[in-house]
């Protein structure tokens, strides 16, 4: 959703807010704004990039050493100047920058104006300050007792930073299912979205809960819940450094994250595996090792390309754990008053740790009994506090909006969880056993190798840039590589693009192909490889274009298709870790020739931190 960044303390905030801004970007780039206290309350703002809001300001006053700053992605009125943050109360003595959605704002803003309120914005933002002030105003109470009331008042999601013009050493925040990080330095504070704009000032942060305001006046810091009682912060160390924060000479965070995979994957192996010795112990599973072994179904929650690792992992927990799996979009399971029994494991995936869905169906899933556990990037985040157990990913940060290493992080961890499960629960035979947890170790290497298509998938890519339309094929463990490759496309490319399993051609999509169509085939050399050659079969029948990702030294595909893209040997199981790596490139390539922003596609927010 959107990203906030706000500073107080001694140094000049607008370099940080800036700098914040430009690394929260990925978080929303509708438009963007920042408000400081210099004397007076003042609020810049512009649609468009944050390149555009720097332009806009060059000739402001840009001093004060307490501001904020916020980088939109639209939810509440259309993206323009005057529904970017932040958003002043009615007197403007007061600032707000808010992630998050107030569902009940209509009802508060029709009373508002009753009372003489105008307001200037389309947004539910607005609606929130206004009410903050009347409290402020007409109740004679502290500014944090006015936010906490109205806070009280309101339905929804929010992360929020107040800045008063009457207060000028005081900085407000809070949050309900949104994030809000607190930057602890040296008589100064930061606070943000992520940790991204924060890094590289202190490696002190405090994740504040859901209901919980932090409250800075005069160098100090209190935190309170909505309902005024102190708490005790718990001050975390930062793992993520400045340099994975940088694009590191590659054009694009996209690319630098894809090349980065070799690294990513075998960070969310490393001290959980020892292949020599075909040892395997993934943290979180241990405490609840009955509940797994006796589990009569997993449930997997997820959204976008976590969905797509939890089709996965669905594969991998029946064919190797022999435990029945469910895969749920965590947006549909909330809604549709779904089964769920205690004995049910329910596996929550997320890269951000903050999708609003995904929470909600965790909360779900415990309040009736179910043990919950989450597969998660970012330490600290939400889903980690809100499950019973889980296990991180360690993909490092993710800038890049359409997701890749997270991706095959994701899929790395479901593998040794399901691999453990096999060991613990004797479903898979010792020997075999000992081979995936080699052929596991082997696959960064073998994801390395892969890259090394880079340059002939570009040659690709310049056939096909111009395509309206692009089709995926796979089986088996291929289908959900087919699903996460046509959702590369179109996120980034904006070329409209299905994933399908290859036997389901028959049954619709076949009425499509003809000459303009381009079908990328997972063809990998495994178990269902004949009935896929068929299908390729059934497509140059209509004259349909064949991209083909085949096994290395593979001949047969080669003779039918008109692209081929080899990748090394592996298990039918790992398949999916390498196959992949092609079809990011293939998008990416292609969006990068169509013009397109990679890093930031229209329409698209990193982490949906809102319904």
């Amino acid at each position: 959703m959107c990203g906030i960044v706000a500073y107080i303390g001694k140094r000049e905030a607008y370099p940080i807010l800036i700098k914040g801004l430009q690394r929260l970007e990925y978080r929303g780039y509708d438009s963007a704004g920042i408000a400081l206290l210099n004397g007076a309350l003042s609020v810049y703002k512009k649609a468009g990039k944050v390149s555009d809001l720097a332009e806009f300001v060059k000739d402001k006053n840009l001093t004060g050493t307490v501001g904020m700053g916020h980088t939109r992605w639209a939810t509440h009125g259309e993206p323009n100047d005057r529904n970017a943050h932040p958003h002043y109360s009615e007197s403007e003595t007061l600032a707000i920058i808010h992630n998050g959605i107030i569902e009940n704002y209509a009802s508060i803003k029709e009373e508002l104006m009753k009372r003489g309120h105008t307001f200037r914005s389309d947004t539910d933002t607005e609606v929130l300050i206004h009410l903050i002030e009347d409290i402020y105003k007409h109740e004679q109470v502290e500014l944090e007792e006015a936010v906490r009331l109205a806070l009280a008042e309101v339905v929804g999601a929010y992360a929020i930073v107040i800045l008063s013009k009457e207060s000028p050493n005081e900085l407000i925040a809070a949050r309900k299912g949104s994030p809000i990080v607190v930057g602890v330095g040296k008589d100064e504070y930061f606070i943000a979205s992520d940790a991204t704009p924060i890094v590289e000032y202190t490696k002190n942060v405090i994740y504040l809960n859901d209901g919980e305001v932090a409250i800075v006046k005069d160098s100090q810091l209190v935190i309170k819940t909505i309902e005024n009682k102190i708490k005790t912060p718990y001050i975390q160390e930062l793992e993520i450094h400045l340099e994975m924060l940088e694009k590191g000479g590659y054009a694009h965070f996209m690319l630098k994250e894809i090349y980065e995979q070799p690294r990513s994957i075998w960070d969310s192996m490393r001290g959980r595996i020892d292949a020599k010795r075909g040892r395997l112990k993934l943290g979180g599973i241990g405490e609840y090792e009955k509940k797994f072994v006796q589990a009569d179904r997993i449930i997997i929650v997820a959204c976008g390309t976590s969905w797509h690792a939890g089709l996965v992992a669905e594969y991998l927990f029946e064919d190797l754990a022999r435990i029945p799996v469910e895969v749920e979009y965590a947006s549909e399971f909330r809604y549709r008053n779904p089964v769920i029994h205690e004995s049910d494991i329910v596996i929550a995936i997320s890269q951000s740790g903050e999708t609003a869905d995904t929470l909600a169906a965790i909360e779900l899933a415990k309040a009736r009994g179910a043990t919950i556990f989450g597969v998660c990037n970012v330490v600290g985040s939400s889903i980690p506090r809100a499950t019973h157990a889980g296990s991180y990913t360690h993909a490092g940060p993710e800038i890049g909006v359409a997701s890749t290493k997270a991706f095959t992080a994701q899929v790395t961890v479901l593998t040794l969880m399901a691999l453990e499960l096999a060991g613990r629960k004797g479903t898979v035979a010792e020997s075999r056993l000992h081979a995936l947890l080699n052929e596991l170790d082997s696959i960064p290497g073998k994801v390395e190798q892969t890259l090394k298509v880079n340059d002939a998938v570009k040659q690709i890519a310049g056939k096909f840039k111009d395509a309206r339309n692009f089709l995926y094929l796979g089986r088996g463990y291929g289908f959900p590589v087919a699903l996460e490759g046509a959702l590369k496309l179109k996120e980034i490319s904006y070329i409209h693009a299905e994933g399908y399993p290859a036997a389901e051609m028959k049954h619709g999509p076949i009425a499509l192909i003809d000459e303009a169509m381009p079908v990328v085939v997972i063809a990998t050399r495994h178990s269902s490889y004949e009935k896929v050659v068929s299908n390729i079969q059934e497509v140059k029948a209509r004259k349909g274009k064949i991209i083909a990702i085949v096994t290395e030294g593979d001949e047969i595909v080669r003779k039918m298709a008109d692209y081929v893209i080899e990748i090394p040997d592996t298990d039918e199981v790992l398949v999916p870790l390498v196959s992949v790596i092609p079809l990011q490139l293939l998008a990416y390539h292609i969006a990068v020739m169509r013009g397109c922003n990679v890093d930031q596609p229209r329409n698209l927010a990193k982490s949906v931190t809102v319904e």
